[in-house]
């Protein structure tokens, strides 16, 4: 076995009552070891490696919201995935990010074991550290696994989270405003 994770497999295949060596098995470990490797590597990433050169000089101080943003991550308690959407805004004070660069951050946070309510934080912090905006907001909503599989959640409902600084933390009909944006169906990443 060549990745550690492979051996995690076979033992957790045993442990539950498998046969490791029956046909549909046989390279299990190996696509598990695989996949986990994805599925976390966002500990291989920084914000500060994301966002690069991609902050810009801008006059503009209306809203920037990229919304409904699909997001995949494992929850750190039961090691189950849970998978939503994640919509950002942000008030810009001289400065932007790349539009391409929003989607990234999300995706280095979520690939890594977590809970939501810091997902949420992590990406809102790391907004609000590389511009320095004058406010920014997280809105998360998604279907957890852990829960849902378990029967413990209702499978139509999901957990919002939400973070805000700045003006939309001073303006609650702005965040309050965007959080509509981030919850409703109309077009955008459906």
């Amino acid at each position: 076995m060549k990745d550690p994770l492979e051996h995690v497999a076979l033992t957790l295949l045993k442990e539950l009552g498998e046969d490791p060596t029956r046909e549909g098995l046989l390279k299990t470990p190996q696509r598990f070891a695989k996949a986990m490797r994805e599925l976390t590597s966002g500990y291989a990433r920084t914000p500060r490696d994301v966002i690069g050169e991609g902050v810009f000089s801008s006059e503009s101080s209306d809203p920037v919201i990229v919304a409904r943003m699909k997001f995949y991550s494992i929850c750190e308690h039961h090691l189950l995935p849970f998978f939503g959407k994640c919509s950002v805004a942000y008030v810009p004070r001289g400065k932007i990010i790349g539009l391409s660069k929003i989607p990234r951050v999300v995706d280095i946070f979520s690939q890594r074991f977590q809970v939501q309510e810091h997902l949420t934080q992590q990406i809102g912090d790391a907004i609000e550290d590389s511009i320095s905006p004058a406010g920014v907001a997280v809105v998360m909503s998604a279907t957890h696994l852990c829960s849902v599989m378990r029967n413990l959640q209702d499978h139509d409902a999901p957990m919002i989270t939400g973070y805000r600084r700045g003006v939309y933390r001073d303006d609650n009909a702005l965040f309050e405003s965007f959080k509509r944006t981030a919850l409703s169906e109309g077009a955008g990443n459906e």
